[in-house]
């Protein structure tokens, strides 16, 4: 907790910030800027317990016009401090921006991968129709880890060098990979151009676009993660759409075509919009490469196996309920269809989660959406078969649970560090989840095939999954905060 020595110090810094945004008039008259009051609030007692530990400033300043003795009052923003005395203005023109640049890159990358059921029913049933479920499979398992996987360098990159870069190279790599789909045919020219160019596409922007999100909010840094989260559920579902509406009419190449469009204005929006705040570090050994060593902490160590567990389910349900549709005997419209409603509830399950942990705990938020995904996956994708009704419940109520495995995982292992170690400690992290997203979707192919195609076996895979995530959540807040005080906020 932030002792009264620092809290004057983060006074005075507000003033000075003030001061420096009232400035002087056009005219050039001189202002003299007084502050009348500032109040600096103390963390509670029991901060260290709480999701965010901070110090809040306002300060209400007025300013005289010597000329004409005109007295005018300036409010500055709320601001807050985290516990190494890092400050972050939680708002302004500034960081909006950055949460909208983010919104459009995860629209235009996240939307991709949570797209991968329409690309993958389509190519296993046209183009890849001689492979096995498990085989097309690896394909877009590839995809998903790399898009994890990657952050080992770009994280560190990011905290040395800020976004822009990482940004622009990954647009590049995306749009020249959804250029270069129209021409596959063969499986080894999908594994390239889907698994490979637009998983690390996608990771060049995913990561920075999470990671500049930290540098301007860290009391409402849920909320504004969840905010921009939902550009991706946004995505999965315009994508699938367009794709369901235009394959018949125009064919595979000319549709993936009018993606490139979609992806060159969203992406080329996110490389303005996206840029850093804190001081970015010099560049080396020591935060260039991911530190094993954080995982001699508990904490941590239990919060990534949680991630591990429910992204090995995750990607499960996004890759195959469209195929499972069309097992089923639903429509091809349908089953694309399908994807798209699963995406309309993640939208308001990236959004709202986000918001609620930043006073409800960003673990347990985490925690209660986990047990949502377990509870609808078991009680209604289990039992759904040909019923269209109980399959668009769960499509939406897994959606809507499941948003937060990507919005509030990187704002759990966010809460466990320093801001400016935050990609190092995210890219450790995701080294080892990133084996899981590669392996859960061609695990739960080969478990397809093996079931003779019956889909009990790989949802019973999806929900042990979600099983493990949720006692290793559930273990990691009690380690922090006591097995004896569970009902503690963190």
């Amino acid at each position: 907790m932030p002792n009264t020595q620092d809290d004057a110090h983060s006074g005075i810094g507000v003033a000075q910030q003030a001061d420096g945004v009232l400035g002087s008039n056009e005219g050039g008259s001189s202002l003299n800027k007084e502050i009348v009051e500032t109040e600096c609030h103390q963390a509670p007692p029991d901060a260290e317990n709480r999701p965010t530990e901070h110090v809040a400033l306002q300060s209400i300043i007025s300013r005289r016009d010597d000329r004409d003795g005109v007295s005018l009052s300036h409010t500055v923003t709320r601001a807050s401090m985290d516990r190494y005395g890092n400050t972050y203005p939680e708002g302004g023109l500034q960081a909006w921006l950055v949460v909208l640049g983010s919104f459009l890159g995860l629209f235009g990358s996240l939307g991709l991968i949570n797209t991968i059921g329409t690309f993958q029913t389509y190519i296993s049933t046209h183009q890849l129709q001689n492979y096995s479920e498990g085989a097309v499979g690896w394909i877009f398992g590839v995809y998903a880890c790399l898009t994890f996987f990657c952050g080992v360098q770009i994280g560190p990159i990011f905290d040395a060098k800020g976004p822009r870069l990482l940004v622009l190279a990954g647009s590049i790599l995306i749009i020249v990979a959804m250029i270069s789909v129209a021409f596959c045919t063969q499986y080894w020219h999908f594994m390239v151009v889907l698994g490979i160019i637009t998983g690390v596409g996608t990771s060049l922007i995913f990561t920075p676009a999470i990671a500049a999100i930290g540098h301007f909010f860290y009391e409402r840094r849920g909320e504004a993660t969840g905010i921009a989260s939902t550009g991706g559920s946004l995505g999965g579902i315009v994508f699938p759409l367009v794709l369901e509406a235009l394959f018949p009419r125009i064919g595979f190449a000319w549709a993936t075509r009018v993606v490139v469009l979609l992806c060159l204005l969203t992406l080329g929006s996110a490389c303005i919009l996206i840029r850093s705040r804190l001081p970015s570090q010099p560049a080396s050994k020591k935060n260039i490469l991911p530190d094993f060593r954080i995982f001699k902490d508990p904490i941590f160590s239990l919060t990534t196996a949680g991630v591990f567990l429910i992204e090995w389910g995750l990607f499960v349900p996004i890759a195959y309920i469209s195929s499972y549709a069309l097992a089923e005997g639903f429509s091809s419209s349908f089953s694309y269809q399908i994807l798209a409603i699963l995406n309309v509830g993640s939208v308001f399950g990236r959004w709202l989660p986000g918001y609620f942990s930043d006073f409800l705990g960003r673990f347990n938020t985490m925690i209660i959406t986990i047990l949502g995904c377990l509870l609808s996956t078991a009680c209604f994708w289990f039992p759904a078969s040909d019923r269209r009704a109980l399959l668009i419940v769960y499509a939406l109520t897994f959606g809507f649970f499941s948003g937060s495995n990507i919005s509030l995982t990187p704002v759990c292992v966010g809460q466990l560090c320093k801001t400016e170690n935050y990609g190092r400690y995210y890219a450790t992290a995701y080294t080892i989840v990133s084996f899981g997203t590669l392996t859960g979707i061609p695990i739960a192919g080969e478990i397809l095939s093996r079931c003779n195609g019956q889909y009990w076996g790989l949802i019973a895979f999806v929900t042990a999954c979600y099983f493990g995530g949720l006692l290793a959540f559930t273990a990691a807040k009690l380690v922090k905060v006591g097995w004896n005080r569970p009902w503690i906020v963190f």
